[in-house]
């Protein structure tokens, strides 16, 4: 059940640079309203950290305080972060994303797929959001295991004539085709760790190590099926009504391992040791800004070279059938393991650039490289958006009212 706790403002706490005061005031407006139990929010701009806000409690039930240094689940927020590992891969020429994957993984080809791309993989449109195999959750951690599972899945449709979220499977499809092209054969989480990580100081992980704290990890407040569908309102109503019949692949997207059916098995150390590079990671939240803030500004810190900037800002090529979502459904846009903006769901300056994931129960982070902004917001009380959560909204409203008339305001160099 979604816990509501009332947060005195002596535990909202944090600082932003002048002229960022609007989202100071949101982020404390939504405590106020009794909003949140737990939360934090971040924003580089131009390279630079000029928001930095934490508040609540970490855990409601026993009341225990989100600190400066918590470290949160972020559910598909996830798929962003991870996607920047391969993004890494890519500039360092280790694979092309107009390639075949079978050419990076020969086995791959079985059951249709030996000419999917990897564009349409992280793209959504290979067919494959759905894991027919049963897995259990020790079974993420035999890579092999992992590995025939994903090979031999026959694909939902032909790929690139629809697309359709690949909830879960995003991500273990990325780690295997990272563990085919890095010379040192590691994992997704493993590559991300040293390669990404490490570089930016960043307190992000997608599969938990056994030395970080647990009181360092909010625990997630999240909400059960059928409270879902008391909220139906609040998601898109052919989603929902997908999501209840357990037989579409809306259902089947997220419940393969069984484990992972429910919200607050996020919460278990096992799942957080495992990795699962769409759902699973945990972090600073001013790390994932810091991530984004870089590849908002050029990627240098990260590596990224001008082609796969440009990659990551380009909206994939739409399916032959349309922007219908099979999993959402609804209509979506996605780039490289990201979604671009789209009429239900605008962020950023611009349809132009901007790029990012958003999360179950609201968290959402985001490059806007128009405007050089790297955004992230995260939570522990779960909401019931699939995007656009109002608590995340008022952040990044506030945040753009600041940075865009801030455009409006300077002088045209080019005018005279």
């Amino acid at each position: 059940m979604v816990l509501k706790v009332d947060v005195p403002m002596s535990l909202v706490h944090g600082d932003a640079d002048e002229g960022y005061g609007a989202v100071v005031d949101a982020f404390r407006r939504n405590f106020a309203e009794g909003r949140e139990v737990g939360a934090a929010c971040a924003v580089y701009r131009d390279g630079a950290k000029v928001v930095d806000l934490w508040g609540g409690y970490r855990d409601g039930s026993p009341r225990q305080p989100w600190t400066e240094n918590t470290l949160v689940p972020v559910f598909s927020t996830t798929k962003g972060v991870a996607s920047l590992a391969v993004a890494v891969a890519h500039a360092r020429g280790l694979l092309s994303y107009d390639a075949k994957v079978a050419d990076y993984w020969p086995m791959f080809a079985a059951a249709g797929k030996g000419d999917v791309t990897v564009r349409q993989l992280l793209s959504h449109q290979a067919g494959l959001p759905v894991i027919d195999r049963p897995l259990q959750l020790a079974d993420l951690a035999v890579p092999d295991v992992l590995s025939s599972a994903l090979a031999h899945q026959r694909p939902a449709w032909t790929p690139g004539t629809r697309h359709g979220y690949h909830g879960q499977s995003l991500g273990y499809y990325e780690s295997e085709l990272i563990r085919r092209v890095d010379p040192q054969r590691r994992s997704l989480g493993r590559y991300f760790a040293e390669e990404v990580a490490a570089p930016l100081d960043a307190e992000f992980y997608i599969g938990l190590p056994s030395t970080v704290d647990p009181e360092l990890i909010a625990r997630i407040h999240g909400f059960t099926t059928f409270e879902m569908l008391l909220h139906m309102g609040r998601m898109p109503l052919p989603f929902v009504l997908a999501f209840s019949n357990p037989r579409s692949l809306a259902a089947r997207a997220f419940s393969n391992p069984r484990d992972l059916g429910k919200v607050e098995a996020f919460n278990r150390p096992d799942v957080h040791a495992v990795e699962i590079p769409a759902a699973n990671g945990i972090g600073e939240v001013r790390s994932i800004a810091r991530l984004y803030g870089d590849a908002a500004t050029g990627g240098k810190a990260l590596g990224l070279d001008a082609a796969t900037m440009a990659a990551l800002t380009q909206m994939a090529p739409p399916p032959r059938d349309g922007a219908r979502d099979q999993v959402l459904r609804v209509d979506t846009s996605y780039s490289l393991g990201y979604m671009k903006p789209f009429p239900r769901f605008r962020f950023g300056s611009s349809a132009g650039s901007a790029f990012g994931t958003m999360g179950l129960g609201g968290s959402f982070a985001f490059a806007d490289p128009d405007t050089g902004v790297g955004f992230a917001y995260a939570m522990n009380r779960c909401g019931f958006h699939l995007w656009d959560d109002p608590r995340e909204v008022a952040l990044r409203d506030a945040l753009f009212s600041t940075v865009l008339g801030e455009a409006r305001q300077r002088p045209d160099p080019h005018r005279r």
